[in-house]
């Protein structure tokens, strides 16, 4: 069963829907939205995993971050929705009293989102965290996924050179390269640029959170690949795909929402699997 459901932070309205089971409840799972969309999701992919959830016999609901979809108030970007998520999570709870445990589940970067939320408050009722390709990006970490990645492959085509020798390959191509060079090997450092400090603020979130954390990463993603080199590279993030009670699936050849049913389906089995455990 499906219902809407109203709830406010600070001042604005919210808008979310709950997904329920037949049978009583005793975890439940919050979807929190990724980028500049609402409650339903790319191809609606979190209308679709609710309902599977909730047939599975949890608890679901997904909603409007305030400015979003139906939702009042002024738009944010991930790293100002934590208020949202903890009235959503006390939402469900209020509106299913018998959920005792709650896992947050998010897409890139409203991944990011659910460790912001468990630095910036840490919350005893969540008990897991389903990460999707979580959003680490800089413009070092695009620049050197994107050399390692696409640039490092051109450069071993035959294609390439001959297009090079005969001036199909422009200066500016080259340039871009150039470019991307440099900034792949720029400033790691918090006081390089603003925007580091959310990647340290989610390390310490995956290295503090008590709970079991799902890592699901796309083959076919850039995203995906940026997380791990630099979770690989930075010194917050050392020994992280070690930590206890982390559960990692890589996804072969699927892009970054999991857009055909394939993808989608196998999502929700491997989400499934790791709530029954």
């Amino acid at each position: 069963m499906e219902e809407a459901t109203q709830f406010t932070c600070n001042g604005d309205t919210l808008v979310g829907i709950l997904a329920l089971p037949s049978e009583v409840a005793r975890t439940g799972v919050v979807i929190i939205v990724g980028g500049p969309q609402y409650r339903a999701g790319s191809h609606r992919q979190f209308v679709l995993l609710a309902r599977a959830l909730a047939a599975a016999g949890y608890a679901v609901l997904r909603f409007d971050y305030r400015g979003m979809g139906d939702s009042s108030g002024a738009q944010r970007n991930f790293e100002s929705v934590s208020d949202d998520i903890a009235v959503a999570v006390n939402q469900l709870q209020t509106r299913v009293p018998s959920v005792q445990r709650i896992v947050l589940w998010g897409l890139c970067d409203a991944a990011s989102a659910a460790l912001l939320y468990c630095q910036t408050q840490p919350d005893a009722r969540i008990s897991g965290l389903c990460l999707l390709n979580p959003w680490v990006r800089s413009e070092a970490s695009l620049a050197k996924t994107q050399v390692k990645h696409y640039y490092t492959q051109r450069l071993r085509q035959k294609e390439f050179w001959f297009k090079l020798l005969s001036g199909k390959v422009g200066l500016q191509a080259l340039q871009g390269l150039w470019h991307k060079l440099r900034l792949s090997s720029g400033p790691r450092t918090d006081a390089a640029t603003e925007t580091l400090l959310f990647q340290k603020r989610m390390a310490l979130a995956w290295q503090g959170f008590k709970g079991n954390i799902l890592l699901i990463l796309s083959g076919d993603d850039y995203t995906a690949k940026e997380f791990l080199e630099y979770t690989a590279t930075d010194s917050s993030w050392q020994g992280h795909l070690a930590r206890v009670g982390l559960t990692r699936h890589d996804i072969a050849n699927v892009d970054h929402t999991f857009s055909n049913a394939a993808a989608r389906q196998q999502v929700e089995q491997i989400t499934l699997n790791w709530l029954a455990r």
